[in-house]
């Protein structure tokens, strides 16, 4: 027999009695088997009593088959009270004599949440959209440009758009600070490389000339120290240069990856690519968009097991991407509670998107997948390649099952929300404001 009672919100106790006869006669077909093979000195293999045998590893074999029994008795009553367990047991024996008939025992654990996702038809959401103009593409191709200027010295003062060379030194209240000076550093004016206000006082200069003016640090400035003061500073500029900006020739367009260097692909090829990263922006920032409304309307506890294992998780990444980035880890320990916000966000939209796949009927459809595949491989030389490379692995494959859910949900939730289109900014959307 057993019993549930609960205990928090989302925490159970398991109270139940399993017979220790078969716990017994496991723990003698172990300590047989272990007697066949086992070593110890004095004794030759197969040879060895019983008693020196359960003297050596009888506590083990108790432990082993106890926990094998516990297990399987848990089990059994889990799934015949259909609870859904998170995590695993914690188990406490209550029966000290291992002669009694029967053992009794408590197992303590967690349970999942009872998701009710809340109504999202008092919700107004706004989903951005675009239409990629030509304006786009000669923009991007004028940037493109800029990025692959050469540049010329000349004798006239800086201007904005200028390359310059300097040394400067940065005094507050006289005494020199912390990441005020540098030497022969070359910046790109109005690039936002330097401060606009540092910008101004150095535009006007020639080569070989000194100047000292005061700046004002803005109040939200990151030193701490420096932030919302007055500084002085002394420029000396050595150099000034003009860009040239390349001729949009085969050379050109041999280095936007256009190997044959046929210009009259070029817009072609930008316009294909801007409208395929569009999309994607959009798509990423209309999810956010819902996945922040489905948090709101959506309230329930988040089982302790499942924070933990996700705040792990997101360690575990965080120390491999600052070591891929050269940042050695080792001996720097990182705080959960860092991670525990995001964990949380992360566990509950997990859950959230398992209910309405279930309740909603939004799980992926094979040829929804079959199309996001394609369409990702679109933006590669190795179409064929990169779709084969998906489809050979079943965990490649359900990574984009999962972004098709996403994208289910998206257009679920926008259906039930009052939701209005909001034409996007293009510079904004791709991180050019």
């Amino acid at each position: 027999m057993s019993s549930v009672e609960t205990v928090s919100a989302l925490e159970r106790r398991l109270n139940a009695s399993i017979p220790q006869q078969p716990i017994r006669s496991q723990v003698s077909d172990r300590l047989k088997n272990i007697g066949r093979s086992v070593k110890i000195a004095g004794f030759r293999p197969g040879k060895i009593p019983p008693k020196v045998i359960e003297q050596y590893y009888g506590a083990q074999a108790w432990q082993d088959a106890l926990n094998e029994a516990l297990q399987r008795s848990f089990y059994e009553s889990s799934q015949s009270s259909n609870l859904k367990i998170v995590g695993s047991p914690q188990f406490e024996v209550k029966t000290t004599d291992k002669n009694a008939e029967q053992l009794e025992y408590s197992a303590t654990f967690e349970v999942y949440p009872e998701v009710a996702v809340g109504d999202l038809s008092g919700i107004s959401i706004e989903r951005l959209v675009y239409e990629l103009t030509e304006a786009d593409v000669a923009t991007t191709i004028a940037n493109l440009r800029k990025q692959r200027a050469t540049f010329e010295k000349v004798e006239r003062a800086a201007q904005m758009g200028d390359r310059i060379n300097i040394d400067f030194v940065g005094k507050l209240d006289g005494e020199a600070f912390q990441g005020g000076e540098a030497k022969d550093l070359t910046v790109v004016l109005g690039a936002g490389n330097m401060l606009a206000d540092f910008e101004a006082g150095v535009i006007g200069m020639k080569a070989g000339t000194t100047k000292t003016f005061d700046m004002t640090f803005p109040k939200d400035y990151h030193g701490k120290d420096i932030a919302g003061k007055k500084v002085n500073f002394t420029v000396i500029l050595h150099s000034v240069e003009i860009p040239r900006l390349p001729e949009i020739d085969a050379e050109f367009v041999k280095t936007v990856g256009i190997e044959d260097g046929d210009v009259s692909k070029l817009k072609g090829e930008i316009r294909d690519n801007l409208t395929r990263e569009v999309s994607r922006r959009l798509k990423i920032r209309n999810k956010d968009t819902v996945m922040g409304a489905l948090l709101t309307v959506t309230q329930f506890e988040v089982p302790k097991a499942l924070l933990e294992m996700e705040t792990q998780e997101l360690m575990q990444h965080s120390v491999e991407e600052m070591e891929s980035r050269g940042v050695k880890m080792k001996g720097m320990p990182l705080h959960p509670e860092l991670f525990k916000d995001r964990a949380e966000k992360r566990v509950k939209l997990g859950l959230i998107l398992a209910e309405l796949m279930e309740k909603q009927g939004l799980k992926a459809k094979p040829d929804q997948v079959k199309n996001m595949i394609e369409e990702y491989a679109q933006g590669f030389d190795e179409c064929e390649q990169i779709i084969r490379w998906y489809e050979a692995d079943p965990k490649r494959k359900l990574e984009v099952e999962n972004l098709a859910l996403e994208e289910n949900v998206v257009i679920w939730a926008m259906g039930q929300a009052k939701t209005t289109d909001k034409q996007a900014v293009f510079n904004e959307l791709m991180g050019n404001a």
